[in-house]
């Protein structure tokens, strides 16, 4: 229960792509002369383009694609701006830089940063010299040379030098001697997160775990070498131990508690910081393991079709309706447990044609009691008709592609439907981190169902696989169980439309995922019974 309250209220942040969203306008006033600021609505909030904001600023301009940071240069101060980060840096001219915490982070858009306006508009005009009025609601700026009044310039001189002792400094931006500068541990429910502070963005290390030692591998990199001084037993940490080889080239060990049981890295996009994760095992005890074979003995699915009333989802070539295909899918897959496997329970997250929030799915999931979460959908591109198609399985993890991440998106963006989408409103990816640490003892189960389907898919479905990938969906987040999503085709392909909205079509797929579900039901129940 615990881990899915943590899944429940940690939700995910994901950048958008520009073909994701259409991009609008915020009228200009600036000094007397109309133009036009773009613009991407995210969560009722209006993220503009940095380099548009110079220009209208007269601000110098500099982009860093490697850092994904955006520079505005003005003639007392200089603004910095970093992609999927809450913080700004102020330098003042001939001062020490400070850093500064907006309420969101930007947002990286085809090579630009995209600024939360709102919160950057004081910034903005002081820096500048200018005076910005933005009215979020009514989606206007004024820019007006009128002088700054001598309380705001006050005001703003003091938080330019005092907030540097007051906030948290940005890890990018200091301690840059080494590539790897602190480590910090935290226990968490379901493990312990190792952070390793970085100063610059570098590749993920490799790693391992044998007799109870943590290794973990860095080349090309360099490392405070007091680094493991900090370090105390935590979680399931006991020791750690560093070790150098040649030039650039270094070992961290820790040295394991018992009770663990996997171990993942990532990197936090906001900050680059490399996080390791060690996870709990599921049981620890005879009893735990005695009791887990009775609760989680295979008989319930939950089959969750995409989309629904007045979210229709992807529109096909023809016209045809994602939501309606995902249900027919659903219902038919549905029929095929219920004649087939008369002791398992099929769960519907919708039987017809209607609008069900993304959080309530995983909790009709959870309230019924489900061992396996389906969640069936459509996919398709920004233009159609496209030549791409294909089927592909989700599982919730980061997303590793652009393609991944747009998909996640477009299934996300389902939340403009719902009556509290602020709901879905946190935060950052390392809460993102902490989500996946709730689901890691669903994992193994989930990536074995995949398998299974990919496989069953290939041989029996006339539309190709794509494959088994990863990516950030709402909807996967709530479901305390091993779950994936679907995405069964591409709606902007003529030849997967036609297939999907037939019958014979969404009966392959309903038989395909039915004959994976028997494959993996068997899998399943053995490794519960033997307490693997």
């Amino acid at each position: 229960m615990k881990q899915f309250k943590l899944a429940f209220l940690i939700l995910i942040t994901i950048s958008p792509l520009l073909n994701a969203q259409r991009l609008l306008k915020i009228t200009v006033n600036n000094n007397g002369k109309s133009s036009y600021l773009t613009y991407i609505l995210r969560n009722r909030i209006s993220y503009v383009p940095s380099k548009e904001i110079a220009e209208l600023l007269s601000g110098g301009y500099y982009y860093n694609s490697d850092a994904a940071k955006s520079e505005i240069k003005f003639a007392n101060y200089k603004i910095k701006f970093t992609a999927r980060s809450q913080y700004i840096i102020i330098t003042p001219q001939n001062n020490k830089p400070t850093i500064i915490q907006l309420p969101l982070s930007a947002l990286l858009i085809n090579n630009d940063v995209f600024l939360p306006l709102l919160y950057c508009t004081e910034y903005l005009g002081l820096a500048s010299g200018h005076k910005l009025i933005f009215n979020e609601k009514a989606k206007d700026l004024i820019i007006s040379n009128e002088p700054l009044d001598n309380e705001s310039l006050s005001l703003f001189e003091e938080s330019i030098l005092d907030t540097v002792s007051k906030k948290e400094k940005i890890p990018n931006e200091i301690n840059s001697k080494y590539d790897i500068y602190d480590i910090k541990l935290e226990e968490k429910i379901n493990g312990t997160l190792i952070r390793l502070k970085t100063s610059r963005k570098i590749s993920l290390p490799s790693y391992s775990i044998n007799d109870g030692i943590l290794y973990i591998f860095f080349s090309k990199a360099s490392i405070a070498p007091n680094i493991i001084n900090s370090v105390n037993k935590i979680g399931l940490i006991n020791n750690a131990k560093l070790k150098a080889f040649s030039s650039g080239n270094f070992q961290l060990e820790f040295g394991l508690k018992e009770g663990y049981s996997s171990v993942e890295a990532f990197e936090d996009v906001e900050n680059s910081d490399i996080l390791i994760t060690i996870h709990n095992k599921l049981f620890n005890t005879v009893n735990e393991l005695e009791e887990a074979k009775a609760k989680w003995t295979f008989d319930a699915v939950v089959i969750d079709a995409g989309h629904g009333g007045k979210d229709p989802g992807a529109i096909g070539v023809t016209g045809v309706k994602e939501k309606n295909i995902n249900l027919g899918i659903a219902l038919k897959l549905g029929k095929l447990i219920e004649s087939n496997m008369k002791d398992v329970k099929v769960i519907y997250t919708r039987k017809k044609d209607e609008f069900i929030e993304l959080y309530k799915r995983g909790k009709i999931a959870n309230e019924n009691g489900g061992k396996l979460f389906i969640s069936i959908h459509c996919n398709s591109t920004p233009h159609k008709p496209s030549n791409l198609r294909g089927f592909e399985v989700y599982l919730l993890r980061p997303g590793k592609t652009k393609e991944a991440i747009a998909i996640a998106e477009f299934e996300n963006s389902v939340i403009k439907y719902e009556d509290n989408p602020d709901r879905y409103q946190k935060l950052t990816d390392e809460n993102f981190i902490l989500v996946s640490m709730a689901h890691s003892q669903y994992m193994r189960y989930s990536e074995k169902f995949s398998d299974i389907l990919n496989q069953q898919w290939e041989e029996n479905v006339d539309i190709p696989s794509l494959g088994i990938k990863q990516a950030g969906f709402y909807v996967l987040v709530g479901a305390s169980m091993p779950s994936v999503l679907i995405e069964s085709g591409f709606l902007s392909n003529r030849s997967d439309e036609k297939f999907l909205k037939s019958y014979n079509g969404q009966m392959k797929i309903a038989k395909a995922i039915f004959n994976a579900l028997k494959k993996y039901r068997s899998y399943y129940n053995n490794v519960i019974q033997e307490g693997r």
